[in-house]
């Protein structure tokens, strides 16, 4: 339970670090609504009309690459798997690669298709593939969304074709662009793909995303535009170990959202930066009494160990170790032993527990017995 608390304060610190109101900054953005978030601690930078609910467009398609993924890295779906083309995938308008009925193609190349050409039939056949119809995979779409807390979002189709009803915001987008590039990284595969080729050749592929070419660091991740959605994309970029979600929605031209989506990424990157709280931390053994090892190995958390701060706050930052001069057994994995707190100035930014790497169980008397043996039989020397 003093683990949990722990853990706890440590994500409000780290959430008060940073105003409450994201946008603290007036950038030169013109879509209708924006985000900025930092991929590690999920913080929102920069924020704009972030839960208006608009229509995505094509960034849709990250929901369904998020399903692919997750079903890729669970082991129920393989790149080298073929997927046949049905009457409805090849029925799609829009951006597509032109799949016929009956086509097959693998898992791999579909990825492409979709990532790098924005491919509405590849994404339906995706869809088809895993979940039969794609009215399940859309169902599977909703509830993956309200899993990861996308309270502004409803999906009608996989692939962001306009439909009734089909509306999300920059804020929803922008926990499921994280959730997509941090979790599952092999989709920067296809996602930096500039020019490619399907079909052994005989078809081109050319990015939409012209950040990938043109924007230093860029990662991905996907673009839309339809009449009524205007023009979007959530952009990713990476640079220094921090990655950025630039996500807007509705503007004007398509000049206009990369235009826009580098200004969030510019200011994220010119103000934030990223710290290692155990950066510099030496943890020694922890003597352990009445245990079956004498010492137990401290190791720092992975939970909030990732910190943003400001970039003018960086070289000021200083941690302070708390350990345990010793614990009696039983002693659990996982059992806090102290904390490191990292400080800027006179504010904590985050305090981080120190866990227990192994597991020491407590002596039994029969344990004990042959110990005072040994040591009998060895004259109390050590062995």
């Amino acid at each position: 339970m003093k683990r949990c608390a722990t853990l706890f304060t440590a994500m409000l610190l780290l959430i008060s670090l940073l105003p409450v109101e994201a946008r603290a900054v007036d950038l030169p953005i013109h879509s209708r609504a924006a985000v900025l978030m930092e991929k590690e601690t999920g913080q929102v930078l920069y924020a704009q009309n972030e839960h208006e609910q608009l229509e995505p467009a094509s960034v849709t398609k990250v929901m369904t690459l998020l399903l692919v993924m997750e079903a890729i890295d669970s082991g129920t779906l393989h790149y080298d798997d073929m997927v046949t083309a049905s009457d409805y995938a090849s029925s799609m308008g829009g951006s597509q690669i032109f799949l016929k009925a009956g086509e097959q193609m693998t898992v791999e190349d579909l990825l492409k298709g979709v990532c790098v050409a924005s491919g509405n039939d590849a994404c339906v056949a995706l869809a088809e593939h895993l979940a039969g119809v794609t009215e399940l995979f859309v169902a599977q779409m909703n509830n993956r969304a309200r899993e990861l807390g996308m309270n502004d979002t409803n999906f009608v189709n996989c692939n962001g074709l306009p439909a009734e009803g089909h509306v999300t915001s920059a804020y929803d987008i922008a926990l499921m662009s994280r959730e997509l590039i941090l979790h599952h990284p092999d989709i920067r595969r296809f996602t930096t793909i500039w020019m490619d080729t399907l079909r052994g050749g005989e078809f081109q592929l050319s990015n939409t995303n012209k950040l990938i070419r043109f924007y230093d660091g860029a990662t991905g991740l996907k673009t839309g535009s339809t009449d009524s959605a205007g023009y979007c994309i959530s952009a990713t970029a990476e640079k220094e170990g921090m990655e950025l979600i630039a996500v807007t929605l509705k503007a004007d031209t398509s000049n206009e959202r990369f235009e826009d989506a580098k200004a969030l990424l510019n200011y994220g990157f010119s103000t934030y930066t990223v710290l290692d709280a155990g950066e510099g931390v030496t943890l020694e053994p922890v003597p352990v009494e009445l245990g079956t090892a004498e010492t137990v190995t401290p190791v720092l958390s992975d939970q909030g160990r990732r910190l943003l701060v400001e970039r003018s706050q960086a070289a000021g930052v200083e941690r302070t170790v708390e350990l345990a001069e010793s614990v009696e057994a039983p002693v659990e994995a996982g059992q806090q032993l102290g904390q490191v707190t990292v400080t800027a100035g006179d504010t904590v930014v985050a305090t981080v527990p120190i866990l227990a790497g192994e597991a020491v169980p407590r002596l039994t008397w029969s344990d004990m017995f042959l110990r005072m043996l040994r040591w009998a039989v060895t004259g109390g020397t050590a062995e």
